[in-house]
């Protein structure tokens, strides 16, 4: 079985509760280390599907191997390969299949529910879910829906946090959170100079019923995982 390739852009923002579902199931990944000079692959051929996580950066910053990676996404999307994006990874996504990505009108930071776009191209990804659901956020920018994309997922403060296009499914938020990512963020020179609005939430407030809500937000992954993998994750 060929091994999902898993980019990681930044350290503290690896493949997380992706890598647990993906052992469970007896999935071969490689985490691809772009924080740490590794290089994009010159094809998506090698591999079974492409995971692109969260960082700091924009998808619109002067960086070398951004091109490389919308070259990959447009490869596999082209393949009909499966392709998921998180946060900076959706943006990567939308930026390759002809989105923009923007400033969002505020930053988000911290638990907050999203919402289901009822469509019926969009029934594959939803049928499982609730029709609101609490994820986790932590963005200051935000993308466009490719023409052609379904638009999965709402928010109070971010209206694209989903789009699905045949089998690729590209995130806003964040379903992949464990406590060890929330305490990395948190403790950050970012996480500590964190002031309370409507759209951010403190240190204290992003900890209450940290277990509790992990524990549901995993219970999303599972679902959106699956149906992103298909039949082997069934």
């Amino acid at each position: 079985m060929k091994p999902i390739a898993i980019f990681r852009h930044a350290p503290g923002e690896g493949a997380g509760y992706l890598a647990e579902f993906l052992s469970r199931h007896g999935v071969p990944f490689t985490t691809i280390c772009i924080d740490q000079g590794a290089a994009l692959p010159a094809s998506a051929a090698p591999y079974r599907a492409l995971v692109f996580m969260g960082g700091p950066m924009s998808a619109n910053d002067d960086l070398p191997w951004i091109p490389q990676a919308l070259r990959l996404i447009r490869e596999a999307q082209d393949a009909g390969s499966p392709i998921l994006g998180h946060c900076l990874g959706g943006q990567l996504i939308s930026k390759a299949l002809g989105g923009q990505v923007t400033r969002n009108p505020v930053p988000e930071i911290g638990w907050g529910m999203v919402q289901g776009i009822a469509t019926d191209s969009g029934q594959r990804w939803l049928r499982h879910l609730p029709p609101a659901f609490e994820v986790f956020h932590w963005h200051g920018e935000t993308f466009t829906i490719p023409k052609g994309a379904t638009h999965l997922l709402t928010g109070p403060f971010c209206h694209h946090q989903g789009f699905a296009i045949g089998r690729t499914l590209a995130l806003q938020c964040h379903i992949e959170m464990t406590s060890a990512m929330i305490d990395k963020w948190t403790r950050s020179p970012e996480g500590q100079a964190l002031v309370a609005s409507p759209s951010i939430q403190t240190t204290p407030t992003i900890y209450e019923r940290l277990h509790e809500r992990l524990e549901a937000l995993h219970r999303v992954a599972d679902i959106l995982y699956g149906e992103w993998l298909g039949p082997a994750c069934a």
